[in-house]
């Protein structure tokens, strides 16, 4: 697109979302008196075009996708979130918001093609997790655009092709859609089929599930819930803001007063199952960007350490557990330099300890030229 007059909003929406799947842009940020901006490969880029005049342009370029039963949430909220589908078969998850009182979107692309774990460079502890976990708990853990999505999809969609079970996901909003296969599989999206993850939770039980997706635990009353299901036979996947295992424990203890903590270790000591934490950062091939793991699976040292209030051992027991399929991001990102999917440099700026992860990448050069 060239710099000059802007096409008229519906033409330029429908432009701009085709142009994301051509260039491989993860997201869209339209904002008044901005240049669009794509990111691509984790980076911020701008359009070739004349900035967004005002908010009426921009309502005039998402409100008409907005399903009927939102178009209020605007303005009753400051903000709406809903997923659209384009016309190249992918799917964004889109959210208009109210900014210095102008209205600005954030479009998130979620390709058309459920991505499986090769696709991913996921490590094949997650393939076991799916195939061994009958019930509890399993968390997918990270920040903000890590990739938690696409991994929880992939481990959906491994479950769909490999097991006979009825699947309620419980999102806000859907952005894979399933077919089924071996599994029924039942989509419920916040805002269109239920009014709340809580409403969707409170009934969920009643509905026969076997295996219970969660979009994202957000909140007490959606932790506790799916605390409850994992712990009456049900498997529960679920998604959690936060950058490892040890934190993982304490965003989910942060829910609840500290009167009930002693109830809620008892019960995520009894129900669960993995914790799997990513962080994506730029591979060599140029535009890529791929997922450094920490995996914890629970095991009776686990339970106990989850008992006692002891999480800062959780490190430790991953470093000592890697046979059982465990892993710490330093391993991974040792894992991904001696594969040569990142530059050192890269792995060293995520790096927990930098020191680690150079004495482990220069064990693994020994441990080669001993083989030579």
């Amino acid at each position: 697109m060239s710099t000059g007059e802007l096409p008229p909003p519906e033409k330029l929406i429908e432009q701009l979302l085709t142009g994301m799947s051509k260039l491989n842009a993860s997201d869209l940020h339209v904002k008044v008196g901005y240049i669009p901006i794509y990111r691509i490969g984790g980076h911020l880029k701008h359009l070739s075009m004349s900035a967004i005049p005002d908010s009426e342009f921009v309502a005039k370029m998402f409100m008409p996708m907005v399903p009927p039963n939102r178009q209020d949430d605007y303005e009753k909220r400051g903000s709406v979130d809903f997923s659209f589908s384009g016309t190249t078969g992918d799917r964004y998850r889109i959210n208009v918001f109210r900014s210095g009182n102008e209205m600005n979107a954030a479009v998130r692309r979620v390709q058309s093609n459920i991505p499986d774990f090769n696709s991913l460079t996921l490590p094949p502890v997650y393939r076991k997790i799916c195939e061994r976990a009958n019930d509890g708990l399993v968390l997918i853990s990270g920040v903000t655009g890590s990739g938690k999505s696409s991994t929880l999809a992939a481990m959906l969609n491994h479950i769909n092709q490999h097991r006979s079970a009825h699947v309620i996901t419980i999102e806000d909003p859907v952005e894979f859609r399933f077919t089924p296969d071996k599994c029924i599989i039942s989509q419920r999206e916040v805002g269109i089929d239920v009014d709340s993850f809580h409403t969707a939770l409170r009934y969920v039980v009643r509905q026969d599930p076997d295996i219970i997706l969660i979009g994202e635990m957000r909140d007490r009353e959606t932790m506790m819930a799916a605390l409850q299901s994992a712990e009456t036979g049900h498997l529960v996947l679920g998604t959690l803001h936060c950058s490892d295992a040890q934190q993982s424990f304490a965003r989910i203890l942060e829910f609840f007063p500290r009167n009930e903590h002693s109830f809620i270790r008892s019960s995520l000591a009894n129900s669960l199952r993995a914790i799997c934490c990513q962080r994506l950062l730029p591979g060599i091939t140029k535009g890529s960007r791929l997922p450094a793991t920490e995996v914890l699976l629970s095991n009776s040292i686990v339970r106990d350490r989850i008992r006692t209030e002891r999480d800062q051992d959780i490190p430790a027991i991953i470093n000592q557990s890697t046979e059982e399929g465990m892993r710490s991001f330093t391993h991974s990102l040792a894992e991904m330099i001696e594969k040569e999917m990142v530059h050192y440099d890269t792995a060293m700026e995520y790096a927990p300890s930098r020191e680690a992860l150079a004495s482990q990448v220069k064990g693994i050069k020994t441990s080669a030229q001993g083989l030579v």
